[in-house]
């Protein structure tokens, strides 16, 4: 799985790893992916979801390891900018690059790893119930709820929305089935440390409708492993944000 080695990711894999599963902790981060992937009794892969030949030494060290039967796609990045600048210069306006970095690595690089993974799943034997692997992906209720200045990161959360039913069609002929995760306010290491961290995540948990608090990885990783388990969960996008729906700003 991508993302692993921290937050929302990590959860996942201590969740996966504790139902039997042995876990590839594919992330960026070598000093806390190879901790974790220790601890799980993983395998720890230093990749760059931007990068085809990495996903793919992923995607050997899992083939290793058994039958590769669950990808989950984790890794992403945040930005914020105003599409347009207050002085009205053309350089005021929002970064192209920046917003063409937030699409390559959390809208390209989830269908890069789903291709590949996905060409390893449909080599495997399938089970009696003839499945052969299930994907899970993360998005984010900003996919829905974008706030002024997310229009990179909410169109490539919306983008994995989108592609979510289309794959789950095209694979079905291979017995993979694809949900989509999106997580609303979760308690990660993102807000930081510390007192002031503290009273800022509980601010912004008096938005959520019920209850009023941020998310914690583990009840991402909940509805993950769901999607990964249950066998009639397909094609799907599920939102887990108690409620929230976020206002412009």
């Amino acid at each position: 799985m991508t993302g692993a080695a921290s937050g929302i990711g990590a959860a996942v894999a201590r969740r996966l790893a504790g139902l039997g599963a042995k876990v590839v902790v594919a992330d960026l981060n070598a000093d806390k992916g190879q901790a974790l992937a220790d601890e799980i009794g993983g395998v720890f892969v230093a990749v760059d979801v931007t990068n085809t030949d990495q996903i793919k030494q992923a995607v050997e060290a899992a083939e290793h390891l058994g039958p590769v039967r669950v990808l989950v796609n984790s890794a992403g990045i945040g930005w914020a900018q105003r599409t347009v600048g207050r002085d009205g210069t053309f350089e005021s306006a929002a970064d192209l690059g920046a917003f063409s970095k937030v699409i390559a690595i959390n809208l390209i690089g989830t269908f890069d790893c789903i291709r590949l993974v996905g060409t390893a799943m449909s080599r495997t034997e399938p089970t009696a119930t003839g499945e052969r692997g299930a994907i899970v992906n993360m998005a984010s209720v900003a996919a829905f709820d974008g706030q002024i200045g997310q229009a990179a990161y909410s169109a490539s959360k919306g983008g994995v929305v989108g592609m979510t039913l289309p794959i789950a069609r095209d694979l079905a002929a291979v017995g993979i089935r694809v949900n989509t995760v999106a997580p609303g306010l979760i308690d990660t290491p993102i807000y930081g440390e510390g007192e002031g961290a503290e009273a800022f995540k509980a601010k912004l948990g008096e938005s959520v409708l019920f209850p009023h608090r941020l998310g914690v990885p583990d009840e991402l990783a909940s509805m993950v492993v769901e999607c990964v388990t249950n066998s009639y969960m397909n094609a799907e996008t599920i939102r887990v944000d108690g409620g929230i729906r976020m206002p412009p700003k």
